[in-house]
């Protein structure tokens, strides 16, 4: 499994058999498309997490292409005209584009009170990644591979970093990061990397447009 950060929380995920591609938000709208995408995964209804024209250019380079989400996206794409839909909420499962995905609903990170709290939805992927989308939603299982938010109005580096050694993966890698510099992002990454891989778990700082390959962690 190789993941390619685009940027913010859109993924590239590649797992040879099939391409799946999390998260096309506004922060990467003018980044080139992929060459190849197999399904989009959406977790959100907020715009960092789905940019509607940036999802009707990818189904005009891939018309064919299934779109993962929840109701509340669903229905916001619904009205923009964009079909190949399919709802996964809640606790479902399904293989789609030959890969597997679960839901997992939780409700969104606090940004304040109830300012912005909209359905969010995070996935397994191919049983190995778990992307949580804004939340600090624990799946009560087993997790080889965390895509961990670490910036945000919504997001302390402590509740990141508890996060992460409760749900105790074999290795780390960070998201939601765009807001902030360029120049300071590193202090972020840097600070994770130390105090997770003191305590067994891989930190990986992605920056926009970098991979990291995953064998068997």
């Amino acid at each position: 499994m190789t993941i390619t950060k685009i940027g913010h929380c859109c993924l590239l995920v590649d797992l040879k058999t099939a391409v799946v591609l999390t998260d096309p938000g506004k922060f990467t709208a003018t980044s080139p498309l992929p060459k190849r995408v197999d399904v989009v995964v959406i977790s959100h209804e907020h715009s960092d997490h789905v940019h509607v024209p940036t999802v009707q250019a990818l189904r005009e380079r891939f018309p064919e292409v299934p779109i993962v989400t929840n109701s509340a996206v669903a229905h916001l794409l619904a009205e923009a005209a964009i079909s190949n839909v399919t709802i996964l909420e809640g606790t479902a499962a399904a293989t789609i584009a030959g890969v597997y995905f679960e839901a997992f609903d939780t409700a969104h990170a606090e940004i304040f009170e109830s300012f912005g709290q909209v359905q969010n939805t995070g996935y397994f992927i191919s049983e190995r990644l778990f992307y949580p989308g804004d939340s600090y939603g624990k799946p009560g299982r087993p997790v080889e591979v965390l895509a961990l938010p670490v910036g945000g109005p919504w997001c302390r580096m402590t509740d990141a970093l508890h996060y992460a050694l409760q749900v105790a993966p074999k290795a780390v890698f960070p998201v939601h990061d765009a807001i902030e510099r360029a120049d300071c992002i590193t202090i972020h990454h840097g600070l994770a990397a130390r105090i997770l891989e003191e305590r067994g778990i891989a930190f990986t700082s992605l920056q926009p447009g970098e991979s990291v390959r995953y064998e068997s962690v």
